[in-house]
């Protein structure tokens, strides 16, 4: 009779993340592999920077970003049969595709752009250098790779507390990305959405980044959905109604959001603006009825929420009628009240669900 092995004896738990890490390194295998081949056909012979126009650094974020999406969309999909996550197998057809799409959308360009940045600056640092073909593959391998393997175990463990770390990290490096590269070096002295009518690879980054994070509220808001039901279910909200009305102003200010990024400055002022109001009073909405909608979370939670709508306001009347800074640093701002004020409700939410590593069984939203 043959003992059992380690990974055999292994609880069920074990093995599953086993096995999720076993996939992320034959999937960063895979990527790796294909992005050598193809730059070893397309470098072989010739010497390239490591960034500026066709470079090594082009090369990685491009197979980055490619094998990064469908490794995200691989590995998501198939962490809705682990632990804790079943219940997204209950999700309406349209929720599930703008979940799955999002998700990958943001982990592919967050990879993208660390790689860019990455290479970017060393070629600042080693100013000059030029590789052969061997190094611009191996490196552009090296760096599909390793983002792969980082993608895949990243959505095989998505939470909501993860999801909201995603948005702002993703927001903020895509939004840092094109202020660096925009053409226009006095675009600040206009407004925040001067960046993206230019067309040129920054203005695509920011409308892109738009669109995407606007996909990605609505995903957000899915998962809060489920957050809070889990706190109706324990008692500790007081209103059966909190979590779809919650889950509904995240939507539309995930729609808004996305409306800024499809209809730019240049193309149509009027949309533009239309969604950009639409969501500033969409998120002053939940802080204004915040005490009502989500009566039962601590009061210290209502505080903060009334800091939040005092700052937006002065940030305002600073603005106008005060002229103490210009357009662009309140939007500034603004951004940064919104996806704090989003940081800081999940984590809330978070310390008051007794969370459960079993399935929700019949859930569906």
């Amino acid at each position: 009779m043959t003992a059992p092995s380690a990974a055999s004896a292994a609880p069920a738990s074990t093995r599953r993340r086993l096995a999720v890490e076993t996939e992320a390194l034959a999937g960063g295998g895979i990527v790796a592999a294909i992005a050598g081949i193809i730059t070893a056909l397309i470098t072989f012979g010739q010497v390239w920077p490591l960034w500026g126009g066709w470079s090594v650094g082009a090369f990685a974020a491009i197979s980055i970003g490619v094998s990064g999406l469908g490794l995200a969309a691989a590995g998501y999909w198939r962490s809705r049969n682990l632990p804790g996550q079943e219940w997204r197998r209950g999700l309406r057809a349209w929720k599930a595709i703008v979940d799955v799409v999002t998700v990958s959308a943001v982990h592919a360009i967050i990879a993208a752009i660390l790689a860019v940045v990455t290479f970017a600056m060393l070629q600042r640092s080693f100013e000059g250098l030029v590789v052969d073909g061997l190094t611009a593959t191996g490196a552009t391998a090296a760096s599909a790779g390793l983002s792969g393997y980082w993608i895949y175990l990243s959505v095989s463990s998505i939470t909501t507390n993860r999801l909201a770390t995603l948005l702002v990290f993703f927001m903020a490096s895509a939004t840092l990305a094109s202020m660096a590269t925009a053409q226009d070096p006095q675009w600040w002295e206009y407004h925040f959405s001067q960046l993206g009518t230019a067309d040129d690879f920054s203005s695509s980054l920011f409308n892109l980044a738009l669109i995407v994070a606007g996909g990605f509220v609505t995903t957000f808001a899915i998962y809060v959905h489920r957050d809070l039901t889990t706190l109706v279910r324990q008692g500790v909200l007081a209103h059966a109604w909190a979590p779809r009305f919650i889950s509904v102003v995240f939507i539309v200010m995930g729609v808004m959001l996305a409306g800024v990024g499809l209809f730019p400055l240049n193309v149509s002022i009027a949309l533009h603006n239309s969604c950009a109001i639409g969501m500033s009073l969409s998120f002053l909405a939940l802080l204004v009825t915040s005490p009502w909608t989500l009566k039962g979370m601590p009061a210290r939670f209502f505080w903060f929420c009334a800091g939040g709508a005092v700052l937006l306001l002065g940030g305002a009347l600073l603005f106008e009628p005060v002229g103490y800074y210009n357009l662009t640093a309140f939007e500034l701002l603004a951004f940064a009240t919104i996806f704090g004020w989003i940081s800081v409700f999940i984590r809330f939410v978070n310390a008051l669900a007794e969370r459960d590593d079993v399935s929700d069984g019949g859930y569906s939203v």
